[in-house]
């Protein structure tokens, strides 16, 4: 009896959480109940695990479609120097092909959303894996499933809707000069090997480029 409520009440959270994502899109703001204040949101986040340096895993994909209307497909297929199929950014031409996926690393971002369902970000990617510019620098590949993408030096920043989402200290939050090295408002990735991706499959970091020799380290 009791595993059947128990299973019964799993149905229903995920059932929610589905129909919460139907109803975000683009114009979607916050509540402003959930804003963690900028105190908060440090402590909190030096309480965090440390996250995967090497391999970690795909948690969740979100594509932005028609109107910004978010869905959560269950895989897709990746090609190179495109994003995410039917996706928003996916469909905009050439110049956009560096930002054509937006990454958070999971654990920060629901730190962020503090119980608000992570489509509302707007990214695509939300990875169990470290994100930072130490452990990912700009033309860092990950293997994603079956995907290959690279880190862009592009900076993802929190913009006039992250505010209206998770208010101003979290904007403040993911902007702080001290804070910026960790992306905490996550990174942008391209496709440079097609192939499908899906959530609880393996990311695994391929490849990082050689630090300068001027640095006086040897080059990796």
């Amino acid at each position: 009896m009791n595993a059947n409520r128990m299973i019964s009440a799993q149905a229903e959270q995920e059932k929610k959480m589905t129909l919460d994502t139907l109803r975000i899109d683009s114009e979607s703001v916050g509540d402003p109940l959930r804003y963690r204040t900028l105190e908060d949101l440090e402590d909190r986040l030096e309480a965090l695990p440390r996250a995967p340096t090497e391999r970690g895993c795909v948690e969740l994909i979100v594509a932005r479609a028609t109107g910004g209307r978010r869905e959560n497909p269950d895989r897709v297929r990746l090609e190179a120097d495109a994003g995410i199929p039917g996706d928003a950014w996916g469909r905009q031409p050439g110049p956009h092909a560096e930002r054509a996926i937006t990454v958070m690393q999971v654990d920060v971002a629901e730190l962020i959303a503090n119980g608000q369902p992570l489509a509302l970000f707007g990214d695509n990617l939300f990875l169990t894996l470290d994100l930072s510019t130490d452990n990912l620098p700009p033309g860092s590949r990950v293997r994603a499933g079956g995907a290959v993408l690279e880190v862009t030096a592009m900076p993802h920043n929190g913009c006039r809707k992250f505010r209206a989402r998770f208010g101003a200290d979290a904007q403040r939050f993911v902007s702080k000069p001290e804070l910026r090295h960790r992306n905490l408002r996550g990174v942008y990735m391209r496709t440079v090997e097609g192939g499908e991706i899906a959530p609880g499959d393996p990311v695994e970091v391929i490849a990082r480029p050689p630090l300068p020799a001027s640095d006086g380290k040897p080059l990796s």
